[in-house]
Parts: C-alpha cells; structure tokens; sequence
C-alpha cells in the first residue's frame, strides 16, 4: 500500500515539473498579448491608463493684453495621438498673495497630469515675491482696482475656453487665499457665454450677500482650517448655508487644528497629512463634475 501511494506521488510531482512551466508560459503569453487600447474621445477612457503614461508639456502664452499665463496640459508618451487632439476639461488656477511663482507652476503641471487643461494666470503682471510686505502691497493694487482682476480673469476664460483641446462647457476656476477669494469673484462675475462648471476655493475671502452668491450656477468646493484667524469658523458656515439654501452644489470642508495657507509647503502653517486629503478632495470633486 505505501509503495503504491509512493508511485502515485512520484508520478504527480514528475507530471508538475514537465507540464507546469508551459501552462505558466501560455499564461504569461496570453497576458502579455492583450492590447493597451483608447476608445473614443471620452477623457474618462483616460483613466484607465496607468499615471506612468502619461506625460505634460507647459509654456508661457500671452492670454490678456501683455499679460502672460503658465499653460500646462497632458499628452500620452506611449501613444502615437497626442491628447491635444481631444477635448478635455480645463482649469483657470489662481495664485496666492506670492505671485505666479514655481510652486503654483508646479500645481499646475500636477493638474495637468490628472488629465487636465490648466491656466495658471498673472494678476501681478510679472511679480513675484516671497516678502510678506511687498505681497500686501501687490495684493492691495488688486483689491483697489477689482475690475481689472476680474477682465484678467474673464479673458483666461476666454481663452481656454477657445483652445482646440479644450471642452469649453467643462471649465472650473481654483485659487488658494488670495487666488481662493478671487476664484469666487470670478464665479459671481462670470460671463454668461462663458460659464463656469465648477469653483473650488481655499481658504479665500467669502461673501455673505445671498443674491450674489445665487449667480452660481454650478458645484462650490470650500477648504478650510479652524483654527484661520481671516476667516472665521462662522463666515464658512454662513457661506455654506447660503450656497445650500440658493440651491448651489456644495462640499466645504473645515479641517481641525489648522490655520490660514495650510496647504501652502513652504509655509509655517504647513499641514501635510490635511493637504493631501484636501488635495484628493479637490482631485475626487473635479472628477465628480467637469471629467
């Protein structure tokens, strides 16, 4: 009996050892054969591809009067069309009190690798600074002439909205502070051919007048620390209930523990753990609304 559950033994093992490998090399064949394909024109097939595929191209381009934006926006490395050839959403990015510095550059390129059309604008014609004093000043010459900030702002919609790659019913603004409060003045003057498809802001100025805030249209998403000595706990609160209460889309989100310009890296209130969950916030609402 034990000679011959041996045998069978024996028999199984030699069965694995000369069979086994081809089975695993068909396996590895048929796997490897499948195609990696793109069907239509849809930037949702898009996903499906892996993050290592994709790659970005970026310049400067002249989009108001002599101002110049940084212009970011996806391609594919492993295949021969490149996603200029398609209609994809777009984003008007907002600079901080900072200026267009390297940092807002470089949240435009990571949009862009998302799949995204991004604008980073200039409302400092060419300034930039990392001094707190010349900032306010650069800000205090937005903020007493808001008219002009607002045609920069319109005219870069304007402009995305008339480039070839670009779906121009799918178009959102996003600012961080100061670019946060002015992402909502684009909203509340936002040009009727020209509308938008989503608002983020964070941690910028807000409105409390009711008819204001019902001009929008389209989905608001608000970040925002507690612990912001500019804008109150209260003041968030209020905006989210007028958005609610005028029948706007809405996700505001008051993160524990942090104050103003936590997302910023390189400042002190830096928080990274809250920044990248508000950053897959941002990430999860745009694909919610203008993918």
């Amino acid at each position: 009996m034990v000679n011959i559950q041996l045998s069978i033994s024996l028999l199984i093992m030699f069965t694995l050892i000369v069979f086994l490998p081809n089975l695993i090399n068909n396996y590895v064949d048929i796997a490897a054969a499948e195609p990696l394909t793109i069907k239509g024109e849809e930037i949702k097939e898009l996903q499906n591809l892996t993050k290592s595929s994709f790659s970005i191209e970026n310049k400067n381009v002249n989009y108001y009067n002599k101002t110049s934006g940084y212009l970011a926006y996806p391609i594919i490395e492993n295949n021969t069309k490149n996603l200029t050839d398609k209609k994809l959403p777009g984003i008007i990015m907002i600079h901080e009190w900072w200026g267009l510095n390297e940092n807002i550059k470089n949240m435009a390129n990571s949009l862009a690798k998302e799949g995204y059309v991004v604008l980073a604008v200039d409302l400092y014609n060419g300034q930039v600074t990392d001094a707190a004093d010349i900032a306010k000043t650069l800000v205090s010459k937005v903020r007493d002439n808001p008219s002009e900030a607002i045609s920069n702002l319109q005219s870069a919609v304007r402009y995305l909205a008339s480039l070839e790659n670009v779906n121009s019913s799918k178009i959102a603004s996003l600012g961080w502070c100061f670019g946060g409060g002015q992402s909502l003045q684009l909203a509340l003057n936002t040009e009727s051919d020209y509308p938008l498809a989503a608002t983020i802001i964070y941690y910028g100025n807000l409105v409390s007048d009711q008819e204001s805030i019902s001009k929008i249209k389209w989905p608001v998403l608000g970040i925002f620390g507690d612990q912001d000595q500019s804008i109150s706990v209260n003041d968030v609160k209020n905006f989210e209930k007028i958005l609610t209460s005028t029948g706007v889309p809405n996700e505001i989100y008051i993160y524990e523990g942090v104050g103003h310009a936590f997302a910023n890296p390189s400042g002190d209130n830096y928080a990274p753990k809250e920044t990248a969950d508000a950053w897959q916030k941002t990430l999860d609402f745009l694909n919610k609304y203008i993918k």
